[in-house]
């Protein structure tokens, strides 16, 4: 039978994570279709079907679906989930709404972010914030998965697979929409970007996340920040990196002022170089940094934007 991947996207553009899964569905069966569900999202269904791989796009538009309602997104799901042997989704905010609600009403368990695929029943996944590694297999008749797309690559957009509509299942009507607040920046945004510049508790107030700033301006970087540092309201919590926040695996991550807690590790350590600023040689952000300075932040940050 096929797969079915739920496409994480903003009516405008499919968010880059999705190609990851495509990847990750291509490991568990040859024949992979998407499920857009959107209102006035025709873009991103084009943009789903160039996906390599990708056999066919079924795109649900409905004023319903426009903000990803849980209750509304399920229903759509399981009535075509009967279709197809496995249920994906990037382990995203939107996934992770939705996700267990499709598991339940199915009766079968949730795999949740998956980081390897040893067959099409088998998987890997994260435990005890990243500390060990399970390897779970599922003999469910429907295996419902949310994929941590830092662990896949994403796949190519060279395909042309054909759109399909798809009719909209009956408007619940159990929760609706009221208003949300977005923060615009120029940065990249932390999931996707090359280079992540994180601060943690050492950076003392929300102020000096100026110096991170800097650095980041010049390196065309994404912001973060440990737990602590969003506990201690120095930053919003949308730019928290770890285990209850975001997870990353840039080409670089630059973790300053960081003791490097297991929480804020499961989020960042699959980062293909790490690099560590701490005032405290025995900080465990050392143990997995590639590159650790043992210096006062305050006086490594200026020096560091300057040399840049």
């Amino acid at each position: 039978m096929s797969i079915l991947i739920i496409a994480d996207h903003n009516n405008n553009e499919l968010a880059p994570v999705t190609a990851s899964v495509v990847t990750a569905a291509l490991k568990m069966a040859d024949s992979v279709h998407i499920l857009v569900a959107g209102h006035t999202c025709r873009t991103v269904a084009e943009e789903a079907a160039q996906l390599s791989g990708v056999e066919r796009v079924l795109n649900s538009d409905a004023e319903q679906y426009a903000h990803a309602l849980a209750e509304n997104v399920t229903a759509l799901v399981l009535s075509v989930a009967d279709n197809y042997s496995h249920i994906l989704t990037a382990a995203t905010t939107t996934g992770k709404n939705f996700l267990p609600r499709v598991a339940a009403l199915l009766d079968v368990e949730q795999i949740s972010e998956i980081i390897s695929v040893d067959s099409p029943d088998t998987f890997k996944r994260p435990i005890y914030a990243g500390s060990a590694i399970a390897t779970v297999q599922s003999t469910d008749r429907i295996k419902v998965i949310s994929v941590r797309g830092t662990a896949f690559d994403a796949c190519l957009s060279e395909g042309q697979a054909p759109i399909e509509d798809l009719a909209a299942a009956p408007d619940q009507a159990i929760s609706r929409f009221i208003s949300e607040e977005l923060v615009f920046s120029e940065r990249p945004e932390l999931t996707a970007a090359r280079v992540v510049v994180s601060g943690g508790r050492g950076m003392q107030n929300g102020d000096n996340f100026d110096l991170l700033y800097k650095v980041a301006d010049k390196l065309g970087a994404a912001v973060g920040a440990s737990r602590a540092a969003v506990d201690e309201g120095f930053v919003p919590n949308d730019m928290q990196v770890g285990q209850t926040g975001k997870i990353v695996a840039p080409e670089l991550y630059i973790a300053v002022g960081i003791s490097g807690q297991i929480q804020h590790l499961a989020g960042m350590k699959d980062s293909k170089v790490i690099v560590a600023i701490n005032k405290d040689e025995d900080a465990p952000i050392f143990q997995v940094a590639d590159y650790g300075l043992v210096a006062d932040l305050f006086d490594a940050l200026p020096e560091l934007t300057e040399l840049l």
